[in-house]
């Protein structure tokens, strides 16, 4: 039976490269922040090593980015992340989880600060400008919440930098990690960072212009040709390997940043005011319970996998995995999933459910060995 189909209308909102990608060939569509994510184009396997080997241009407009610009920019910033940010100059950026008043995760977005008074939460799947927008109004703080139409655009794999140098200059390779710098193109401005959802390297330009992001969506291919550069997409395979973790699915509404092994990105000893600080110091003083893991499962290729399955130290359930696919190069199958801590140990033993027979699965250490990282 044929996989249902994703309807297409005007609540899944297209891109400037919607007409792009579609030229290209996407075979798959998902649903991110209300618009249209491309989840596949030759293949999982065939992306995946492609991703690898060459260098992708990714549609990921999806991405929103929710801003908050006035005199209570940086107070409202602050609330909304129990990282330190106030030592974040104009340009630079990081992962900062976003918590409610339990500790319980929101988000776990990006932030860059795109000038003294204003910053971009670059979200996850959920409705952050309306959480902010609620605390804004509730605690009559003078600050402008809103969506600017802006859609990142990811150029990813190894050879990004030199396709980049082509088109905006070989300044382009002296972005670190996490900051941005504007460029310009065709004479219009775009901040470029060195950033992405992918552990190959590449950078996000956040297009603001509808017309401009067709035309340097056109020259990106142009320049990479040489590198046989393709369109892609976030890949299962590839962010399992490299331990990266999607917010709905590995980490949820129901954890915290803790258990989410985002403990460095939570200034938890910090004088900072943030929501949900108190209840992350509270859980490290009472002890976490549970934590995500990777793990290394035996047999032959697992099924797609739709929901969690359960995991087992001996005959209790101790946890589930979240996220799992064989892996190509490492020749066995590779997930992450929560469970109780005291199964936690890297080289713990455990058996998995899954929907065509039990499997042992053994604790890793993520990245997974071998896997590429930064």
């Amino acid at each position: 039976m044929n996989a249902p189909l994703i309807a297409l209308s005007r609540r899944l909102r297209n891109t400037p490269f919607t007409s792009r990608i579609e030229r290209f060939g996407v075979q798959a569509y998902t649903v991110y922040n209300h618009m249209l994510l491309p989840s596949r184009f030759r293949g999982l396997e065939e992306d995946y090593w492609h991703l690898r080997n060459a260098v992708q241009i990714w549609d990921v407009a999806c991405e929103r980015q929710v801003q908050l610009k006035g005199p209570d920019a940086a107070r409202l910033a602050q609330l909304l992340t129990v990282r330190d940010i106030s030592g974040f100059d104009v340009g630079r950026g990081g992962l900062v989880p976003v918590c409610d008043h339990d500790g319980h995760l929101i988000n776990d977005p990006v932030v860059f600060r795109v000038a003294d008074d204003c910053y971009w939460f670059s979200i996850s799947d959920s409705d952050v400008a309306l959480w902010a927008g609620g605390l804004a109004l509730g605690m009559g703080l003078d600050v402008e919440v809103s969506e600017p139409d802006v859609n990142p655009l990811a150029v990813q794999g190894r050879h990004s930098d030199d396709v980049l140098a082509k088109v905006f200059g070989d300044s382009i390779r002296e972005t670190k990690f996490f900051r941005f710098a504007t460029h310009t193109f065709k004479g219009h401005p775009l901040r470029v960072a060195r950033s992405g959802w992918s552990a190959q390297g590449g950078f996000e330009i956040f297009v603001d212009d509808w017309e401009i992001g067709a035309q340097l969506y056109d020259a990106i291919c142009e320049a990479g040709a040489p590198y046989d550069i393709g369109p892609g997409c976030p890949n299962l395979i590839e962010r399992i390997e490299a331990g990266l973790m999607t917010y709905g699915t590995d980490i949820t509404r129901e954890h915290t940043p803790l258990e989410g092994g985002m403990e460095k990105y939570c200034s938890l000893d910090s004088s900072i005011d943030a929501i949900g600080l108190d209840a992350l110091r509270a859980q490290r003083a009472s002890g976490v319970t549970r934590k995500i893991i990777g793990v290394m499962a035996t047999g032959d290729r697992v099924p797609a996998q739709r929901d969690p399955w359960p995991i087992r130290n001996g005959d209790r359930v101790v946890g589930s995995i979240t996220s799992i696919t064989w892996s190509p190069r490492l020749e066995c199958n590779v997930g992450l999933g929560m469970v109780e801590t005291s199964s936690t140990p890297i080289g713990t033993t455990l058996t998995l459910d899954a929907p065509d027979g039990t499997r042992t699965a053994t604790v890793c250490a993520v990245p997974f060995e071998g896997a590429s990282q930064r």
